[in-house]
C-alpha cells in the first residue's frame, strides 16, 4: 500500500524542511504529491524534483491548460532524466487576470498526449466526487482511463459511505483515497460552497473528529486494496499525523 502526502511548495527551503520531517518521523508515508498553484513561484515539478532522494516516490500535479497540444511535451524529458516517473494530470483553473497564457487543453487530451509521447511515465487522473452527479463523474473517469490514465487521486472524502459507493463502482482501478482536515466552520462552508462537498451529520470541525475519520478512511483503503493520501491544509502537520498513526500498524 502506498500512502502519500500533499505538500504545498511555498518555497524550496520550507518544502525541504517538511520533506525531511515526514521522512524522519513517518515511515508509513512513502510518496509525496506536489500541487501546481498559480499564486506560488515554485512549480509542482520543481517541488517534486526537490523531493527526489527524500521520498521513494514524488508526483507533480500537471495542469492541462498550461500546455499546448500542438507542441511536444518537453517537460517530460526533464522529469525522466531526473527520476520522476509518475504525474497527476488535473484540468487546472484559468487565472483570474489572464496574464498567464493558457490553452483549451483538457485533462483527457493531455493524458493521451503524455501516454503517446512518454509511455514510461505513469499518468494519474483526478476524481471529484462532488463535481457532478455520480454517473457523470464515473463516465468522465472512464474517458480518462480510455485516454491512458493508470488510476486516480480523489478529492478529499468526508464520509465513508461515499467512499464505499465509489469503491464499488471503480473496483479493480488503482485509487488514492484523499482526506483533508477541516478545522473551522468557515473552512467547512468553503468546502460546501465552492467544492460542493458533503459532510455527514456527525461532522465536527475539530482535530479529534478529523483524526478519527482519517484513521477509519485509511483502514478502509487498506481493506479495499487501495492507496491513500493526506491533504493536510491549515493544520499542525505533526500533531495531525501523530494522531492518525498512533497505534496503527
Amino acid at each position: 500500500m502506498r500512502i502519500s502526502i500533499e505538500l504545498i511548495p511555498r518555497d524550496l527551503p520550507r518544502l525541504r524542511q517538511e520533506l525531511d520531517m515526514v521522512a524522519a518521523n513517518y515511515q508509513q508515508i512513502n510518496m509525496v504529491n506536489i500541487p501546481d498553484l498559480m499564486r506560488l513561484p515554485i512549480r509542482s515539478w520543481e517541488g517534486a524534483l526537490e523531493a527526489v532522494g527524500s521520498m521513494p516516490n514524488a508526483v507533480p500535479h500537471i495542469r492541462a491548460i498550461d500546455f499546448d497540444l500542438r507542441q511536444p511535451f518537453a517537460l517530460g524529458e526533464e522529469l525522466i532524466r531526473k527520476g520522476i516517473r509518475e504525474v497527476l494530470v488535473v484540468a487546472g483553473d484559468p487565472p483570474a487576470d489572464m496574464k498567464r497564457k493558457v490553452f483549451p487543453t483538457t485533462s483527457t487530451e493531455l493524458i493521451r498526449k503524455l501516454r503517446q509521447e512518454y509511455p514510461d511515465i505513469k499518468v494519474y487522473a483526478a476524481i471529484d466526487p462532488y463535481r457532478a452527479g455520480l454517473r457523470e463523474e464515473l463516465e468522465y473517469a472512464q474517458r480518462k482511463l480510455e485516454a491512458g490514465a493508470a488510476g486516480f487521486f480523489t478529492q478529499p472524502f468526508f464520509d465513508l459511505r461515499h467512499m464505499e459507493i465509489f469503491a464499488e463502482q471503480l473496483e479493480g482501478i488503482e485509487l488514492y483515497w484523499g482526506v483533508s482536515p477541516v478545522m473551522t466552520d468557515g473552512s467547512q462552508g468553503y468546502w460546501e460552497t465552492k467544492n460542493r462537498a458533503v459532510f455527514p451529520k456527525d461532522f465536527r470541525p475539530t482535530l479529534e473528529w478529523n483524526v478519527e475519520f482519517a484513521r477509519r478512511a485509511l483502514q478502509f483503503a487498506k481493506e479495499s486494496g487501495g492507496h491513500f493520501y493526506f491533504m493536510p491544509i491549515r493544520v499542525d502537520l505533526e500533531t495531525y499525523l501523530d494522531g492518525v498513526f498512533d497505534g496503527m500498524e
